[in-house]
């Protein structure tokens, strides 16, 4: 066995010295004991990209200088927790694709894209209304096929001594075909495609391997996903770490549901099973790149 691994008769368990850790809550704190994970005790790690497209309202035009208009807005944007990096526009539509803090939802997002928009668009004297439908995409440097296969592959290219092992992990590796994260959840606002990849880490890497408690976790993350109105597509549970593909539920941002998974799933450990952190980052059907070329010849 590795480093951190438990053995003897209680190997899978959660390692004591985990369990013995309770959940720093200050003076007069009356948060619930189930809430071990808030983001004031966390340190995530982010890459976050959000596209946001608008129409004018039917029989209207854009401004021919709403690009330039557009970056005049982006000291607002900053003071959202939104970056703006590359815009096109036209006559009939702009788009607008920012980096974001894991603090912000879709729909917060888009509030936000449009709200501030409209203002300057008005404030230069060109005001506009927009279409209540808007477009909104995750976007990241991979693809939604090279995540999957990323969370699909974890039992295949892990290290362990033991082959017989490496079979019974395969349980805890499941991809839903069901769940097509390519088609858009439809709200009365407009078309989302919200995807996260989403990592938790157990604490100090100790390696959790009996195969009820795998189960356990495995089971109770897509129990978790289905109450809090997210989806998983794709998730593995490895010792030291879980990985899930999740289309995000559009009223919460990625911080609310990472803290979903790390609190629920630390009560079906029973401790504070998890390091003091999380990764999220946002991927789509296509990367990055395309948008950078739409940008390019704008």
């Amino acid at each position: 066995m590795n480093g951190g691994e438990v053995e003897g008769a209680n190997a899978g368990s959660i390692p004591a010295t985990l369990c013995r850790r309770k959940p720093n809550l200050g003076p007069g704190d009356a948060r619930s004991p189930g809430i071990m994970y808030t983001r004031h005790n966390l340190r995530p790690v982010y890459v976050l990209r959000y596209d946001w497209t608008g129409w004018p309202t039917v029989g209207t035009t854009l401004p021919p200088q709403t690009a330039d208009i557009a970056r005049t807005a982006a000291s607002a944007w900053e003071a959202d927790g939104l970056r703006l990096h590359e815009l096109r526009a036209t006559t009939q539509m702009v788009q607008l694709l920012f980096s974001a803090t894991p603090q912000i939802s879709p729909v917060f997002f888009c509030q936000r894209a449009k709200g501030r928009l409209q203002h300057a668009l008005l404030k230069a004297g060109t005001p506009v209304n927009f279409s209540r439908k808007v477009s909104f995409r995750s976007l990241g440097e991979n693809t939604s096929g090279v995540v999957e296969d990323y969370i699909r592959g974890q039992v295949g290219k892990a290290d362990f001594a033991d082959s017989r092992f490496r079979e019974i992990m395969r349980q805890f590796t499941v991809a839903h075909g069901d769940v097509r994260l390519a088609e858009p959840s439809e709200s009365n606002s407009g078309r989302y495609w919200y995807n996260l990849h989403v990592v938790l880490v157990v604490a100090h890497r100790f390696r959790i391997t009996n195969p009820d408690r795998l189960g356990q976790l495995r089971d109770a993350a897509f129990a978790m996903a289905a109450e809090d109105g997210c989806r998983i597509a794709a998730l593995s549970v490895m010792p030291d770490h879980m990985h899930m593909a999740i289309r995000g539920n559009i009223e919460q941002s990625p911080e609310q549901i990472a803290l979903t998974f790390q609190n629920g799933l630390a009560l079906v450990a029973g401790c504070r099973a998890w390091q003091d952190g999380f990764y999220v980052g946002t991927f789509s059907e296509y990367d990055l790149d395309v948008i950078r070329r739409i940008a390019r010849r704008s």
